[in-house]
C-alpha cells in the first residue's frame, strides 16, 4: 500500500509518496525559492526571431522565457493573422492555408503584452518555456480554456468507461473549452467530475480578471503549494494513509471528503522523514551507482543533452544457462529503471544499456516489459523504441521541473561538474612548468625559493628528485622546494633567496 508523507518546518516543506515504505516520488518546496512551472505570467513580448519561429516574452525573471510557434494556439494564432488580412487577401488564401503558412512574427509584435504559463522550468543555459495553449490542473480534470477538444488517459483503457467519461464531459464543458480526463476519474461519479470541473473554470475566470490590471511581468497565479500538490496528484483509492506533521485536512476536506479518514496527525520523535528512513532513499538516489537485489548494478550519469543508464550483472551469475540469467537481470534492471526516472525525476533524452542478448524473442519479451512498466509505475508521458541488437533502448520521456540532483546539489567546485579532477602528478608537471616559464622570462639566476602547496611538495621530493636537479642545471641556479599549507595545488610563487 501507498503513503503520503508530508514534513512542514519553518525553513522548507516535504512530500513524499511511498509504496511499500520505499521511496516513489519526493517533492520540495521552499520560501527562497519560486517554482515557475504551471504559473500564468502578463508578460511583454521582447525579441521575436522569425527565423527559429520564436518569440522572447520579458515574465520579471532574470532570464526571458522562449515561446515556440508550436506552443502558440494555433486557433487563436490564425484568427489573429486573418484579421489583420484585407479583404482582396483573404478572398486569395483560404483559413487552412493561412494557418499552414502561419510565421510568429505575424502573430506577435515586440513590446506586446500577452497572458502566458510557463510549462518548463529554465535549464542550464535556457530561459523558461512558455506556451498560450493553457491548462489548469485539478484533481480528476486539466482544463484547457481555449482548446476545445476531449481526451482521456489512455491508462483508462475500458472503452465503456471512456466513453462515459467523454459523454459527462461532453455535457458540461462551457463553450469553447476542452479538458484532459486524468487517470483519477476512472469510476468517479458525475458529481465528483462537476465539481472538480466547475473549480477549475472559476480559477481560470479569475485569471482572466487579473491579466487586465496587472503589470508585465506580473504573477498572475501559481500552482497549489507543494504539500497539497502531492495530495492532488496522489491521494485516491492506492493511498492507505496521509501522515503529516501539520494541518492538511482543509484542502483534503474539499477535495476528497471521502478520505478524511486516511489523514494521520503526527507529532515524534522522532521526525517524520526519519522514522520512514527518508532521507536514507534520498541519499541513494542521488548516487549514480544503483544495487538491484539481484547483485546487478545500474549506474546512471546525466549530461546535458541525454541521460545514460548502464546495467551490469555485478555479482549475479545465475543458477541456468547464461542466456536466462541475463534475461532476468536485465527485466529487474527495467523495471528499476522505471522507477528512477520517476524517483530522481529524468526527462528528455534517455539510453538505456541493457546487457547483450542474443535471442530476439528475449529481446522483444523485454521491451514488451519496459513498456508495460512505463505505464503502470510513470505518470508521465514517455516513448520507448525497441531494443535494438547491441541491448541500447531509446526513450524519451517528458520533462517536469528540475531533476532531484539540480534541486539538492551544486556543481562539485574542485572538478566543475567533470566528476573527476587532475592527478597530483599532472598538477606538478603544469606548476613545474609555469615555474621554468617565468624564472626564463624574468631571467632569474643565483639561488631561488620555490613554494609550493603541500601535496606538491611530497610529490616533487618523493617522485621528481632528478627532475629538479636537471631543472637547476638548465636553468644555471639553485631550486629550494618550500611547502605552503595554506597553498591551493596549483598555487606556486618564487622569489630570490
Amino acid at each position: 500500500m501507498k503513503k503520503i508523507i508530508i514534513n512542514n518546518d519553518l525553513w522548507q516543506t516535504r512530500a513524499a509518496v511511498l509504496s511499500n515504505n520505499k521511496l516513489q516520488d519526493i517533492y520540495f518546496d521552499t520560501s527562497s525559492k519560486e517554482d515557475l512551472e504551471r504559473c500564468y505570467f502578463k508578460g511583454r513580448v521582447c525579441k521575436v526571431l522569425p527565423g527559429i519561429q520564436t518569440a522572447f516574452v520579458d515574465i520579471g525573471q532574470t532570464k526571458a522565457g522562449f515561446l515556440h510557434i508550436s506552443e502558440v494556439d494555433r486557433a487563436l494564432a490564425t484568427e489573429k493573422v486573418f484579421d489583420t488580412q484585407s479583404e482582396d487577401e483573404r478572398d486569395e488564401i483560404t483559413r487552412f492555408e493561412l494557418k499552414e503558412a502561419i510565421s510568429i512574427d505575424k502573430i506577435f509584435n515586440e513590446g506586446e503584452d500577452i497572458l502566458i504559463q510557463v510549462i518548463k522550468e529554465p535549464i542550464h543555459e535556457k530561459g523558461a518555456k512558455l506556451t498560450t495553449c493553457f491548462t489548469v490542473p485539478g484533481r480528476f480534470l486539466v482544463l484547457m480554456p481555449n482548446i476545445p477538444q476531449i481526451g482521456v488517459s489512455k491508462k483508462i483503457d475500458v472503452r465503456e468507461e471512456r466513453s462515459r467519461l467523454k459523454e459527462i464531459m461532453q455535457k458540461s464543458l462551457p463553450p469553447g473549452m476542452g479538458v484532459i480526463v486524468r487517470t483519477t476519474a476512472d469510476g468517479r461519479s458525475e458529481k465528483d467530475l462537476r465539481k472538480d470541473l466547475a473549480f477549475l473554470v472559476s480559477t481560470w475566470t479569475s485569471i482572466q480578471k487579473k491579466v487586465h490590471k496587472a503589470k508585465p511581468g506580473e504573477k498572475l497565479y501559481e500552482d497549489l503549494p507543494i504539500a497539497l500538490r502531492a495530495i492532488r496528484e496522489h491521494l485516491d483509492e492506492d493511498i492507505e494513509m496521509v501522515i503529516t506533521d501539520s494541518k492538511e485536512s482543509k484542502y483534503v476536506k474539499y477535495i476528497s471528503p471521502e478520505s478524511l479518514n486516511k489523514i494521520r496527525f503526527y507529532q515524534g520523535p522522532p521526525s517524520l522523514f526519519e522514522r520512514f528512513e527518508i532521507d536514507k532513499q534520498i541519499e541513494k538516489a542521488l548516487e549514480k551507482k544503483v544495487l538491484l537485489k539481484s547483485g546487478g548494478t545500474l549506474i546512471i550519469e546525466s549530461t546535458e543533452a541525454m541521460t545514460v543508464i548502464d546495467v551490469n550483472t555485478g555479482k549475479f551469475t545465475g543458477s541456468g544457462n547464461q542466456e536466462d540469467t541475463i534475461l532476468r537481470t536485465n527485466i529487474e534492471a527495467a523495471e528499476e529503471v522505471v522507477i528512477q526516472l520517476r524517483l530522481r525525476n529524468i526527462g528528455g533524452l534517455i539510453v538505456i544499456d541493457f546487457i547483450d542478448m542474443a535471442s530476439s524473442s528475449n529481446r522483444q519479451k523485454l521491451s514488451r516489459f519496459l513498456e508495460k512498466m512505463l505505464k503502470e509505475k510513470d505518470k508521465y508521458q514517455s516513448v520507448a523504441l525497441k531494443i535494438s541488437e547491441f541491448g541500447l533502448v531509446q526513450m524519451t520521456r517528458k520533462r517536469s521541473g528540475k531533476t532531484l540532483q539540480a534541486q539538492l546539489t551544486n556543481t562539485c567546485k574542485c572538478c566543475n561538474g567533470r566528476g573527476f579532477s587532475r592527478s597530483i602528478a599532472t598538477i606538478s608537471y603544469q606548476v613545474l612548468r609555469n615555474f621554468k616559464e617565468d624564472i626564463i622570462r624574468h631571467n632569474l639566476k643565483d639561488q631561488i625559493i620555490f613554494a609550493i602547496s603541500n601535496k606538491v611538495f611530497d610529490h616533487l621530493v618523493q617522485n621528481e628528485y632528478n627532475t629538479i636537479l636537471g631543472l637547476e642545471k638548465s636553468l644555471n641556479c639553485k631550486v629550494t622546494l618550500e611547502s605552503h599549507e595554506d597553498y591551493d595545488d596549483d598555487q606556486f610563487s618564487f622569489r630570490r633567496q
